[in-house]
């Protein structure tokens, strides 16, 4: 089993920065993937940005130049920096591992509000 815990959610001013955190623990050498996904009210959840173990990475257009994800392979976190915030980046985030032959955990979400 793969635990995932999340941090750094939280209130912002459009244009500012929020730093997402996510922690995995139990059997992480499974994980062949880690992501960020969001939900906002009456939207289906999207994924904002997927960082694979051999490096490469993917972003979702609208995000694209404003966030970056990284990982900690090491210590199995994944980040996602979250620059120039706009009204529409809010929504519950929710930090993923994809592992192998056992499909996809959770974290239990992050709110993300972006208002002056």
């Amino acid at each position: 089993q793969v635990q995932l815990v999340e941090s750094g959610g939280g209130l912002v001013q459009p244009g500012g920065s929020l730093r997402l955190s996510c922690a995995a623990s139990g059997s992480v050498t499974s994980i062949y993937a880690m992501g960020w996904y969001r939900q906002a009210p009456g939207k289906q959840r999207e994924l904002v940005a997927r960082s694979i173990n051999s490096g490469s990475t993917y972003y979702i257009d609208s995000v694209k130049g404003r966030f970056t994800i990284s990982r900690d392979v090491i210590k199995s976190t994944v980040f996602l920096q979250m620059n120039s915030l706009k009204p529409e980046d809010s929504a519950v985030y929710y930090c993923s591992a994809d592992l192998i032959g056992d499909g996809v955990r959770w974290g239990q979400g992050t709110q993300v509000t972006v208002s002056s």
